[in-house]
């Protein structure tokens, strides 16, 4: 039987692991062949380990498995050039491009990387996103799909916490939502959607780190995942410690299929209740 997105092709970056592969395999599954991008290299003001080559590989053998076409490219979001020619190579060789997933993101906390960290955040979280969309725009056409990973951060205000990067993190997630509302109405004449997914606590390398745990837990020297989960629980309404990324796949994969071929603008929160009686005067109507 044919899935939802038979015949499409989607372009993820941040696709090596986490929720990126997890978009990659979901959208998979419904029929999509895939261009995966990801930098696989380690920045120096992120303090957890970030993807890598290996990571990649499995992203696009987890594909294979589901007989679906892959194309992987190591690319940099904040590379112009590095994105256009990943992108344009996968074209080329999948022949068309229909959906773009803008998921690529760092969340870099360490208090002792100070500005350097907020610039990292935002020209990875929030130009890459920009630059991503960008490059894919000239491939696509009347019913193609782009979905923008934001976070509950982005309709939290302030200005965030965990030194430089967690500043960067949140300014970069709010401005995400401003660019998907306002490029919504720039390209709706042309009948091509733009959305935003905004995850709560999910279960990947990002929240699962020495750094994340040390900011719920700054009481303790070398606070563990088990003293940390908490704090990550009491920030969901509903009973639930963290979200598993297909979680949030699921979200993408609506917004990805023709079920949303209406939906344009929506700032599509899956944060298990964390944002209810929260102001969110920041966010895009």
């Amino acid at each position: 039987m044919a899935g939802s997105l038979q015949g499409k092709v989607a372009f993820i970056t941040g696709a090596a692991r986490g929720q990126g592969r997890s978009h990659a395999v979901r959208l998979a599954r419904e029929g999509a062949d895939v261009i995966a991008v990801d930098i696989c290299a380690q920045m120096g003001s992120v303090d957890y380990p970030m993807a890598t080559e290996a990571d990649l590989a499995e992203t696009a053998r987890q594909v294979e498995a589901l007989d679906r076409r892959v194309v992987t490219r190591v690319a940099d979001v904040r590379d112009r050039a590095q994105l256009a020619t990943a992108v344009d190579a996968g074209v080329a060789e999948l022949g068309r491009l229909d959906v773009v997933v803008a998921n690529a993101g760092i969340s870099p906390l360490g208090a002792s990387h100070g500005s350097r960290a907020w610039f990292d955040a935002v020209t990875v979280d929030l130009v890459g996103v920009i630059t991503t969309v960008e490059v894919a725009f000239d491939h696509l056409s009347a019913g193609a799909s782009i979905i923008c990973t934001g976070s509950m951060a982005a309709m939290m205000g302030g200005v965030g916490s965990g030194g430089g990067g967690g500043a960067g993190y949140a300014f970069a997630k709010r401005e995400v939502a401003r660019f998907v509302h306002d490029l919504a109405a720039e390209l709706a004449p042309q009948s091509i959607r733009v959305n935003a997914v905004h995850p709560g606590n999910i279960d990947t390398p990002m929240l699962q780190n020495e750094m994340m745990y040390k900011m719920f837990r700054p009481d303790l020297e070398n606070p563990t995942r088990a003293d940390a989960e908490p704090g990550f629980a009491s920030m969901h309404k509903m009973p639930v410690t963290t979200l598993d990324a297909n979680d949030i796949s699921e979200a993408v994969l609506f917004l990805a299929s023709d079920a949303s071929r209406y939906v344009t603008g929506l700032q599509l929160k899956v944060e298990a209740g964390a944002l209810l009686g929260m102001s969110t005067s920041g966010a895009p109507g």
